[in-house]
């Protein structure tokens, strides 16, 4: 199960399992992303490649502006898979 949403504090929240086949869905939210936004990973159990794409695409378009992603709240198994894809020095990692 993947859930994706917008909170009221306009931070994307993420939950369950951010798989290829969650990826359109996760994509249409982003791609409404125009500005510097959280990302809250604290309900996420799991990240493909899949997902890790949509989060670098993601940062690329917004860095061409100026804006990021900043994440927040990822466990110590996301954060090693963002270490090991060396995604942490592109990604504010709170």
């Amino acid at each position: 199960m993947f859930d994706i949403k917008t909170n009221e504090n306009g931070e994307v929240v993420l939950s369950g399992r951010f798989d290829g086949a969650q990826a359109e869905k996760a994509k249409a939210i982003f791609d409404r992303v125009t500005v510097t936004t959280a990302v809250d990973f604290k309900d996420l159990a799991y990240i493909s490649s899949a997902g890790l794409g949509v989060l670098m695409a993601t940062q690329k378009r917004l860095s061409e502006k100026g804006h990021k992603l900043k994440l927040k709240n990822a466990s110590g198994h996301i954060r090693e898979i963002f270490k090991i894809a060396r995604f942490d020095l592109i990604f504010e990692i709170e």
